[in-house]
């Protein structure tokens, strides 16, 4: 874990309830795909949220936050950021932790999911294993409620146009009749779409509730626990 200041380079919105934040740290920062930092609110208030930005950025960091309701544990966090930025004054960081980071030296087929604005843990993974080249199958799923949440739908669909191991695939759960992809919850398409998950190496990222659920439900498909990732796992049983 490093501890480092930061500046708030950019504050923009990708939906009405996610915004962009850019962050410019004031030494290089080391992490691995898949790390979270910490927001330093005070002594014993530490914000955790995922890095969407690939590890080879050591001078920025992004994030994706998802924040609704005035004093909710987000929007709490998004409101020091834009005071930071609107006065010019550094935020407090601590970067690289958890437990969940992608693991290339395993050379097995890998999926993806992400639930909402879990997204940005798995996109830090997914831009990493394109910048090295990495030749096993990954299969990105995202799952959101309505198909106007699906803020990086054309950045991430030139992600797989960019290798033929990579496919991206969009869930919608609450489609309109225009919506051609996959419906209903994400990890019921990745059941759906694969026969068995015994080959791959798996990385969760959603709701603490829905991540429970889609781990049981994988193992009952095949999934191996030791090839599940997910840094909720430490919260729920």
């Amino acid at each position: 874990m490093q501890l480092v200041k930061a500046q708030v380079t950019a504050i923009s919105p990708l939906t009405e309830f996610v915004h962009k934040v850019t962050l410019k740290p004031d030494v290089a920062v080391t992490f691995e795909a898949g790390h979270y930092l910490q927001l330093v609110l005070g002594e014993k208030d530490k914000r955790a949220f995922s890095i969407a930005s690939r590890p080879s950025l050591h001078n920025e960091l992004e994030l994706h936050i998802g924040a609704s309701g005035a004093d909710s544990y987000a929007m709490q966090s998004l409101e020091h950021l834009r005071d930071a930025h609107t006065n010019t004054t550094s935020v407090t960081l601590e970067v690289g932790l958890g437990v969940s980071q992608l693991r290339i030296d395993k050379q097995r087929p890998i999926v993806l999911l992400a639930g909402g604005t879990g997204f940005s843990y798995v996109k830090s993974m997914a831009d990493h294993l394109a910048e090295i080249n990495f030749d096993q199958p990954v299969l990105f799923y995202w799952g959101v409620k309505e198909a106007s949440a699906l803020y990086a739908k054309q950045e991430m669909e030139a992600w797989a146009a960019s290798r033929k191991n990579f496919q991206f695939i969009p869930v919608v759960e609450n489609a309109s009749d225009s919506w051609s992809g996959h419906t209903g919850y994400v990890h019921k398409a990745v059941m759906k779409d694969i026969v068995s998950l015994e080959p791959y190496c798996i990385y969760m990222a959603g709701r603490f509730d829905m991540i429970g659920i889609v781990r049981d439900d994988f193992i009952n498909h095949g999934a191996e626990r030791e090839h599940m990732y997910a840094d909720a796992f430490a919260f729920i049983k």
